[in-house]
């Protein structure tokens, strides 16, 4: 810490004798220049590999930092598994966690000129920028008005730099300086999903091939996240808005600063309540009980609006609240599912691709969580390795839809 060693060869087993079983170490640092700087080195000692069949977890799972003068905890920040943490900036001291630096971001958008602004995001305006060496960045900068704080800032550091995969968007690192608080991620030419599709967004014209990758990149970043990443990640915001497309117009999801670690042994995670209304499943929404199927449920909301070429929500004054899923349930009951396809897709597509991807949709926003299949389920079916299951339509509600859809 600070440059200075102050543990060596730690041997937690032999520290706590058994599994489960938490221990805190605390250390004084004088804190001269504003930058508190802590570091983990691996001796060659431990173990090399994953376990298999015991219980594992990280060395170190949260890093707290207290101010004496003031004795009062600063910040409490999870690692969730990474040997890092990046703690922001809380009443006056400054840890700093990263190499860019605010003048190399300020020369990189030009001052944050309007011109480079791309976006608002949860956390505030989101920039465009180039650095010295020629890198477009995208710059994603904490406003003091964002409903999203320090606690979410450091979620997504810490999220987002656990996870290397082409579907996910990469983050270059931070900057932390003064009362900036901005993540510097890989700028992507194409925007979001939204400004692709939606007609009074759309810049670009999707044929149905793209679409169809767009809808298969965006399950395997899923399948990942849930099942493939040693992490276990809930990401919770899952939409049109947080998909973002690069030149080649491969998906990307982003935005990870709502995201949950979902632990193996745990039915569920019990959470406050976060998302976007309109892409949350039922389950949490109501009652807050979160697991990977959310993720399911929103994913299939999207493959809806790619279909579509339509938000799952849309709401005029007096006029009836628009509900994709609604309507796409009115369809299915009535035959003509085909009506849901987007008309500026033609005549050109695969319809029995199309179909396949309006069916999985359906299975993914079954209202029952254990009914949606898991994402890997979902890209076989999207790839056409696996057979679509069939939705079976709860007669009990269909009524109520039908004089929805009328209304519509």
């Amino acid at each position: 810490m600070q440059g200075k060693k102050k543990l060596k060869d730690f041997n937690i087993k032999e520290s706590v004798g058994r599994t489960g079983i938490p221990i805190v170490k605390e250390f004084t640092i004088i804190v001269t220049d504003g930058t508190l700087e802590i570091g983990f080195q691996w001796a060659g000692k431990g173990t090399t590999s994953m376990p298999q069949g015991i219980i594992y977890g990280p060395l170190i799972s949260a890093i707290s930092v207290f101010d004496t003068k003031i004795d009062d905890k600063l910040s409490s920040t999870s690692t969730g598994g990474i040997a890092a943490a990046a703690v922001v900036d809380l009443k006056g001291i400054e840890l700093q966690t990263t190499s860019f630096t605010l003048s190399q971001i300020k020369a990189a958008t030009n001052d944050f000129h309007a011109s480079n602004k791309i976006g608002e995001g949860g956390f505030g305006p989101v920039y465009k920028g180039t650095l010295a060496d020629g890198t477009m960045i995208a710059v994603k900068q904490l406003s003091a008005r964002s409903k999203q704080g320090n606690r979410e800032f450091v979620t997504e550091i810490g999220m987002i730099s656990a996870l290397q995969h082409p579907h996910l968007v990469k983050l270059y690192g931070c900057c932390i300086e003064g009362n900036q608080l901005m993540l510097i991620y890989e700028y992507l030419e194409n925007n979001s999903l939204a400004r692709a599709l939606f007609p009074q967004e759309s810049q670009l014209t999707l044929d149905w091939p793209t679409r169809m990758k767009i809808c298969i990149g965006i399950a395997r970043g899923l399948a990942y996240l849930h099942e493939e990443s040693r992490l276990k990640i809930v990401h919770r915001d899952i939409k049109a808005t947080n998909v973002l497309l690069d030149k080649n117009l491969n998906p990307k999801i982003s935005d990870f600063s709502l995201a949950k670690l979902d632990e193996e042994n745990n039915t569920h995670i019990s959470t406050r309540i976060a998302g976007t209304y309109g892409y949350m499943a039922l389950e949490y929404a109501l009652h807050g009980r979160l697991t990977e199927k959310a993720d399911v449920y929103s994913f299939g909301i999207v493959a809806l609006e790619i279909v579509s070429g339509r938000c799952n929500t849309r709401s005029h004054p007096k006029q009836e609240p628009f509900i994709l899923l609604e309507w796409a349930h009115v369809l299915k009951e009535n035959g003509t599912l085909l009506e849901l396809v987007d008309t500026r897709i033609g005549s050109d597509c695969n319809i029995d691709e199309v179909m396949a991807m309006i069916n999985i949709a359906l299975l993914c926003t079954n209202p029952t969580a254990s009914a949606r299949p898991l994402m890997s389920s979902v890209v076989s079916m999207l790839e056409g390795k696996a057979e679509v299951q069939e939705y079976l339509t709860d007669t009990s509600i269909s009524s109520n839809r039908q004089m929805s859809a009328e209304r519509l």
